[in-house]
């Protein structure tokens, strides 16, 4: 009987081979490395087209998809019966306008009971026809994400507070036409008040951008939802800084704070100590975004006082504060990995260079913009901040100044993965040439507006670093890129817009970077629809494509690309392109074309 039992459990590719237990095994170890590189659904994609049975194993481990189109040719439960362990479904880029309905619709039953997360941003309506339809099959959502909805009426809202009292995440930020709601504002806040006292279980909301939330529906929700963690609330013109002070004070179990573009009473000679009072009650708040805010160093200092877990900092184009007061609060924040003080014009490199000994713990951080910045203040990152993993110095001196002696020895800092060094004026080959010895693991570049970084450093740049994968140089004037060789054949995100790449540079770079997923070739004036149908003739794995604003390619391509590469997913056309009646179909359900 055991025999029998293990014998049926076998089902070869061909006769010989692994048996579907240790196949998932190996996809299971395989799915775990690639998810910390963001590659798991390529490299379950690679897998499913060896054989029927690793076709079967590797749709097991799909745990999420996200629609395009209305698949008619093919009935959705198809798509789910293959998929049998579907939990997610992302809808944000479907394109079928009043079909969503009938596509929530003709999910079955059996994965209904199992979907736990569903995302419907950017639809011009909220589906409530097919929501009701999946309810009616033991729909128990978790995570709802209505994002950017065109029309997002008070009786959706009410609809939501009804009908999904397991929801546990819930978006509803930026819907558009929110001018229009002064006419019903009664029955919008009475929608709002609703949610709080329906959706108990909730542990994060974002709504910002939101016309429709008040003080006092926001201070009902924190009142009542006592799971409460995240909350994002950024340009809500309705609340102010008293009525958050008032609703944090009764969730001190918050742990994200999101409230940007904040400005209303916290001048500096008017700061609400209430405010600061319940903000550091947060004792729990390990991640704070106050972007576009006028924040103070009272505050900063407060913060700092009551030794918050902070482990995000976001600060992007805040203004008001100095150094005294981020340099203290950072002094006492030894758990801080992700830091981001955009735009801090009173930075210099000896203010910077105090700040980076407060660091050891970071993993990223970002200081674009703060324009007095030079060599000393990156090499000071490296030095004080042995765990970073991304630097964004975008728009500042980098380039400017000696260069450390800890160059000449070579020092590598394998723990670099990404680095954002576009708008750099200064920066020139020999940089770049050291940067490529120091981050051998490097996975992502940009270089983009950097005039004085030749071809002749790009090559030393990929050669030296083979990890590469997201390549990005707008607005590369100085060559055509020929040179780049077979060290780039990893390359998956290359964008090159604004370039004077042509269709032999074009076609060069498509024979060595195969493994292409995605390419910008936006304002690429050189190019035509030659030079871009061999490119994708030879990236076989091609899933996006941008060729806005280049006039040189001709309209035709667009079904040319299509049936040329059926891994295309989107494009954006050239201009003029203006699809025929007879490819409507075809473009719909293949690819997303802009």
């Amino acid at each position: 009987m055991a025999s029998s039992t293990s014998s049926s459990r076998k089902r070869m590719a061909g006769g010989d081979g692994l048996t579907n237990d240790c196949w998932e095994l190996v996809i299971s170890k395989l799915e775990k490395e690639k998810k910390e590189e963001e590659e798991s659904n390529h490299c379950l994609e690679t897998l499913s087209m060896v054989s029927k049975q690793l076709l079967s194993i590797s749709s097991s481990f799909v745990h999420s998809i996200k629609l395009i189109h209305n698949p008619s040719s093919s009935p959705i439960s198809r798509l789910f019966h293959r998929f049998t362990n579907l939990t997610s479904l992302d809808l944000s880029a479907f394109r079928g306008g009043g079909d969503i309905n009938a596509l929530l619709s003709r999910i079955p039953p059996t994965s209904v009971s199992r979907l736990t997360s569903l995302n419907l941003s950017n639809q011009q309506t909220f589906p409530i026809l097919g929501l009701r339809s999946i309810l009616l099959k033991n729909c128990r959502l978790t995570s709802l994400i209505c994002s950017n909805i065109a029309f997002l009426k008070f009786t959706d809202i009410t609809f939501i507070a009804d009908s999904f009292p397991f929801l546990q995440h819930l978006d509803l930020s930026f819907p558009r036409g929110g001018e229009g709601i002064l006419v019903v504002e009664d029955d919008y806040n009475n929608a709002m008040n609703l949610l709080p006292q329906k959706l108990k279980l909730l542990r994060s909301v974002n709504l910002s951008g939101n016309f429709y939330i008040n003080n006092s529906s926001f201070l009902q929700l924190c009142i009542n939802c006592e799971f409460l963690q995240q909350v994002l609330i950024s340009r809500c013109p309705f609340i102010t800084h008293a009525g958050i002070a008032e609703a944090i004070h009764h969730r001190p179990t918050l742990n994200y704070l999101s409230v940007t573009n904040f400005k209303e009473g916290l001048e500096l000679e008017n700061v609400d100590s209430y405010f600061i009072d319940s903000l550091t009650s947060l004792n729990r708040l390990t991640c704070l975004d106050f972007s576009f805010s006028c924040i103070t160093d009272l505050m900063l200092k407060a913060i700092a006082l009551h030794a918050l877990p902070l482990t995000k900092l976001v600060l992007q184009d805040s203004y008001n504060y100095t150094y005294s007061g981020i340099s203290h609060l950072l002094s006492k924040c030894p758990t801080l990995q992700h830091l981001d003080l955009q735009r801090a014009n009173f930075l210099n490199d000896k203010l910077f260079n105090q700040l980076c000994a407060f660091l050891p713990g970071l993993l990223s951080i970002n200081v674009s913009s703060c324009d007095k910045l030079t060599n000393s203040s990156f090499f000071a990152l490296l030095t004080n901040c042995p765990l970073l993993s991304e630097i964004r110095m975008e728009s500042t001196d980098i380039g400017l100044g000696p260069t450390p002696s800890i160059v000449d020895d070579l020092l590598v800092y394998p723990q670099l993965k990404s680095l954002h060094l576009a708008y750099n004026s200064h920066l020139q080959d020999h940089h770049i040439n050291n940067f490529a010895s120091m981050f051998p693991n490097m996975q992502l570049i940009d270089l983009s507006f950097c005039h004085y970084i030749f071809q002749h450093g790009i090559a030393v740049l990929l050669k030296r670093c083979p990890k590469i994968t997201h390549f990005k140089f707008v607005g590369f004037p100085h060559a055509k890129l020929r040179s780049i060789n077979s060290e780039a054949s990893i390359l998956e995100v290359l964008n090159l817009a604004h370039s004077r790449i042509d269709d032999e540079g074009l076609y060069q770079i498509s024979k060595t970077c195969p493994q292409l997923l995605q390419l910008d070739l936006e304002h690429c004036h050189n190019v035509t629809e030659k030079g871009v149908q061999l490119a994708v003739e030879n990236c076989t794995r091609l899933r996006e494509i941008n060729l806005q604003h280049c006039h040189k390619v001709s309209t035709d391509i667009v079904s040319q690309m299509i049936f040329t590469r059926p891994s295309l997913r989107k494009i954006i056309a050239p201009p003029h392109f203006h699809p025929r009646d007879c490819d409507r179909k075809l473009l719909f359900e293949r690819c997303l074309v802009f």
